[in-house]
């Protein structure tokens, strides 16, 4: 089994509906993010590049972690709180983990985190699943698939709520999966590939 997800960018419309849907169902701490959207375009967020009005060219790409199949954090985490699990996916044991940050500089994707102070929160009460991760100071956290809710046998989130429904999900060995299916045929792209980590989000353009 290897969970992965494929992102049709062409109806990827830049809404953020996965970032908020991510941080309100994983109750995220203030300042974290697991999920972004990055625009390909102008040199600023949601705005294209080109002459106006007929050569303008804009995309948008949701980021979280890759879940790579040779993901730089695991091989370079001192304590082995980064760790791989049987299906694919990336997970940080904050059990183990010691906050050193080592995981951080060597993703080349950016998108992990440390919650350096204890966490606060934008109220007094859990947000989201009932089931949701627990955030502790001194340790480093990312985009897990949402594994609390693969365990109740649901999608992660960000596929519920995405408005374009540009999202695909699924187990790239079973031929019959969402994802294997919808990226049959498809030209499609992964993030900074020349880095060697084998990215397992795929970006249909």
């Amino acid at each position: 089994m290897r969970y992965a997800m494929a992102i049709d960018v062409e109806s990827c419309a830049g809404c953020h509906a996965c970032t908020v849907a991510c941080k309100s169902n994983n109750n995220l701490p203030n300042g974290i993010l697991y999920s972004r959207v990055a625009t390909k375009g102008g040199d600023y967020l949601d705005t294209a590049s080109g002459t106006y009005p007929t050569d303008l060219t804009k995309k948008h790409y949701p980021i979280g972690c890759q879940h790579c199949s040779k993901p730089a954090c695991v091989a370079t985490c001192p304590t082995g709180a980064s760790y791989q699990r049987e299906d694919g996916i990336v997970a940080v044991n904050t059990d183990e983990c010691i906050g050193c940050g080592t995981c951080i500089t060597s993703c080349p994707y950016d998108v992990r985190t440390l919650i350096s102070e204890e966490p606060e929160y934008v109220v007094d009460f859990q947000l989201g699943d009932w089931d949701a991760p627990k955030h502790v100071a001194g340790t480093a956290e990312k985009c897990t698939f949402c594994i609390h809710r693969l365990e109740r046998g649901e999608k992660p989130a960000c596929m519920e709520l995405c408005l374009g429904r540009a999202r695909y999900w699924g187990d790239l060995d079973d031929p019959e999966s969402e994802i294997s299916k919808f990226l049959e045929g498809k030209t499609y792209e992964r993030l900074l590939e020349d880095a060697g980590t084998e990215p397992n989000v795929y970006y249909v353009v």
